[in-house]
């Protein structure tokens, strides 16, 4: 269903660690660790600077992938991981962009599942990558349905 667009990308969209989004994210997700929300701990910390909680990409905007037009309810969000090389630093500008890396397709006990993996990326401004996530998204047998009338 998916298959023709693995390998596609969106474009590079810039986004910033603002450092109201961080405190609300913090306490969002119930940690409101002073390194990500407290200016005195983030300068005297070994980073100089507050940074945002791990997951807090998960707000940012990765650009459209042409041709990927998924509904706004019923997938699932089966998985995803995350990989730093070095935290996030509040007000710092990080450009955004995701692949498709692969989709497939399993029989499941309520119809065919369609599992789409999708590789983001944030990098700074010299193009040096920050982070990695790699999520997957799976389309029941409804959504699959509902996409193709």
């Amino acid at each position: 269903m998916l298959e023709g667009l693995i390998g596609k990308c969106s474009n590079k969209v810039k986004n910033i660690v603002e450092r109201g989004a961080v405190k609300k994210f913090a306490e969002a997700i119930a940690d409101p660790h002073p390194i990500f929300i407290d200016e005195e701990t983030g300068k005297k910390s070994r980073y100089q600077s507050n940074i945002a909680p791990p997951t807090f990409p998960r707000v940012f905007d990765y650009g459209v992938i042409e041709g990927l037009n998924l509904p706004n309810k019923g997938l699932i969000h089966g998985e995803q991981t995350y990989h730093y090389e070095r935290p996030l630093f509040v007000g710092e500008e990080i450009y955004c962009y995701s692949k498709i890396e692969n989709y497939v397709e399993k029989k499941g006990n309520s119809g065919l599942l369609g599992f789409l993996i999708i590789q983001s990326y944030g990098e700074d401004r010299t193009g040096r990558t920050i982070f990695t996530s790699k999520q997957t998204v799976i389309i029941t047998e409804t959504v699959r349905k509902e996409m193709t009338t």
